[in-house]
C-alpha cells in the first residue's frame, strides 16, 4: 500500500483529502505545515507528498525546497487556492511535480496521483534499485544479477528504509518507530541483532553497507 503525505492547515480540506485517499486505496499521513511534515519524513517512509501552498510557519514553496534537498525523486501535487501563472511557474521552479488550483476535484487529484506514481515506476514496481541491486518492496527480497534472497519482513523494511534514503543518517530510535511501531516494546539490543544479521547477509555485496554512526544510529552507504 502506497503512503501518502498530506499538508494542509486546514483540517476540513486535510481531513476531506485522506478520507478520499484513503477510499482510493492509499495509507495516508497528515501534517498541518511544512514544519511538521519534515519531522514526519524524518520517521516514515512516503512514496508521494500533496502539500498546500498558503500555510503558517513554513509555506509551500520552501517545503517543496527543503523535500529535494533531502528527497530528489519524492512525486510532489501542489494544491493551493492561488491560480495565476506566475505562482505555478514558481512552484515548478521549487520542484513541484504538478499543480492543482482549489476547489480541487477529488477524482481528479486521484488520476493525478496515480499518474505521479506511475511516472515515478512506484506503482508499476515498487522497486528500489541501487546498481545491480534490486529492492523489491512487495515480495520482500533482495536480488544481485541471479542470486534472490526473500528476508524477514522486519529485515527488509529496516535495509529498505536505510537504502532509500543513502547517507542520511537515522537514529536508533527512529528506526525502532518505523519499523516496529511506537507502541512496540522493541529495544536497541533487537535493532542491533537485524542491523548484523544484514551486514553478514551482503558483506560480499560491493553495491552498499550499512555503517554505524556512533552515538547516533546508522545510515546506508552507496559504494558504486
Amino acid at each position: 500500500m502506497f503512503k501518502i503525505l498530506v499538508v494542509e492547515d486546514d483540517i476540513n480540506t486535510r481531513k476531506l483529502m485522506c478520507t478520499v485517499l484513503k477510499q482510493n486505496g492509499y495509507e495516508t499521513y497528515s501534517a498541518e505545515d511544512g514544519i511538521s511534515a519534515l519531522n514526519l519524513m524524518e520517521k516514515h517512509y512516503i512514496d508521494l507528498v500533496v502539500l498546500d501552498l498558503m500555510m503558517p510557519n513554513m509555506d509551500g514553496y520552501e517545503l517543496t525546497r527543503q523535500l529535494r534537498l533531502s528527497w530528489e525523486h519524492l512525486p510532489i501535487l501542489m494544491v493551493t487556492a492561488k491560480q495565476e501563472p506566475q505562482d505555478k511557474r514558481k512552484g515548478f521552479l521549487v520542484g513541484t511535480d504538478d499543480y492543482m488550483t482549489k476547489p480541487v476535484d477529488e477524482q481528479e487529484m486521484v488520476l493525478r496521483i496515480k499518474a505521479l506514481l506511475r511516472r515515478a515506476q512506484i506503482a508499476n514496481e515498487h522497486k528500489l534499485k541501487l546498481g545491480k541491486v534490486v529492492l523489491d518492496y512487495d515480495a520482500l527480497t533482495i536480488s544481485r544479477e541471479e542470486k534472490i534472497i526473500t528476508l524477514p519482513p522486519k529485515e527488509f523494511y529496516l535495509l529498505f528504509k536505510l537504502l532509500s534514503y543513502p547517507n542520511m543518517i537515522f537514529t536508533r530510535l527512529q528506526l525502532m518507530e518505523e519499523i516496529w511501531g511506537v507502541e512496540s516494546e522493541t529495544d536497541n539490543h533487537t535493532l542491533n541483532v537485524h542491523v548484523n544479521r544484514l551486514r553478514d547477509r551482503f558483506r560480499d555485496w560491493p553495491e552498499f553497507e550499512i555503517v554505524t554512526v556512533r552515538g547516533l544510529g546508522y545510515k546506508a552507504v552507496k559504494k558504486v
